[in-house]
């Protein structure tokens, strides 16, 4: 069993991040030998051990202009949040894209057999280009390409993916079997999606309608897990609420996003459900509700961010941490570039 999952590197990881994928990715890598164990494989004769692969998506970032050292600031900063919250370089394989040339050398072997009316199809090109279609790179058009690479290179069985991820997965599938097909291999592993039952949606403190994002231009829309104590604490107190108090149930809480997406935050980091935790605020206002929110989330947090803080002052020991595993992945990767070219009748 392979699972494989990449994040970019666009600037610090926040809450959302963390609670709806990145803990999750904790828990996969913890549960790895039994997962595998359980797992009921399509090609078992891969000659691949069962590991997690994360990377950091530094080739898919180009996409948006960004200076040299930023990039290169954003990276390695990405690589401390992702150890400070649980990835241990010894037990998964942690790297950064742009080490593994073999991404970009199958992309491009992978757009001969990816199909326009696919990638016109895609709804996050639409939705990221815009009304400036024309002016959009032409590296956000094939972004799902290099995508469909980076889970098809590792044979990954099993991709973690959120509801807005699906459809790049299926493509990567529609490319796997077409590419199978024209060439006559039984190469490509079609990848299956992995979608946690506890994953936790969070929305932003400013619009519970809208996803906590770190592209929002308020600060106080979200929860940095570089922030300190105080500030979040801060954060919380100013989230946008309602005048309402606390129902008894869950379930009362429809038609009240931003109460809501407290609550559900709370249940998320103390692992106490949700009709649990509104039963014994039942009938008390968000003046109470907040202050054991924000300890919880001060708790919570401190050790990431403390942990985090040593990591990222040490540019080369992460820099040798990704170059590690960024060796480990061309080794894992390199078989199946090699039959991909062959299978094109590509002397390499």
């Amino acid at each position: 069993m392979r699972v494989l999952s990449g994040i970019q590197p666009t600037g610090n990881l926040h809450l959302g991040n963390y609670l709806g994928a990145i803990r999750n990715w904790v828990k996969m890598q913890d549960e790895m030998p039994a997962m595998a164990a359980k797992a009921d494989m399509a090609k078992p004769d891969k000659n691949a051990d069962s590991q997690c692969f994360f990377f950091l998506a530094d080739m898919h970032s180009i996409t948006v202009h960004e200076e040299r050292a930023q990039r290169l600031k954003n990276v390695r900063e990405m690589a401390a949040a992702l150890i400070a919250a649980g990835i241990a370089p010894d037990r998964s394989v942690l790297f950064n894209q742009a080490r593994v040339p073999a991404h970009a050398e199958l992309a491009w072997l992978l757009n001969g057999t990816a199909r326009i009316g696919w990638l016109n199809r895609m709804t996050q090109f639409k939705d990221k280009a815009g009304k400036n279609r024309e002016g959009a790179s032409v590296g956000l058009f094939v972004y799902p390409v290099l995508q469909a690479a980076d889970v098809l290179l590792y044979q990954a069985t099993h991709v973690p993916v959120g509801e807005d991820q699906k459809q790049h997965l299926e493509l990567t599938r529609d490319v796997a079997t077409k590419f199978n097909t024209d060439f006559g291999v039984d190469l490509f592993t079609l990848p299956e999606p992995i979608i946690p039952k506890e994953t936790a949606r969070i929305m932003s403190l400013r619009d519970g309608s809208a996803k906590m994002s770190k592209s929002d231009p308020s600060d106080m829309s979200r929860i940095n897990l570089t922030d300190d104590d105080d500030a979040i604490s801060g954060k919380v107190r100013k989230a946008k609420t309602d005048p309402e108090p606390l129902p008894d149930t869950f379930e009362q809480l429809a038609g009240r996003p931003e109460a809501a997406n407290l609550v559900g935050i709370f249940a998320a980091l103390t692992g106490e459900k949700a009709d649990s935790i509104c039963a014994r605020f039942a009938g008390q206002g968000f003046g109470a509700f907040k202050p054991a929110l924000a300890e919880v989330l001060v708790e919570s947090l401190r050790p990431i961010r403390q942990r985090f803080e040593q990591l990222k002052a040490d540019d080369a020991a992460l820099d040798a941490i990704l170059l590690k595993g960024a060796a480990r992945a061309s080794a894992a990767a390199e078989p199946t570039l090699r039959a991909a070219y062959d299978a094109m009748g590509l002397m390499r």
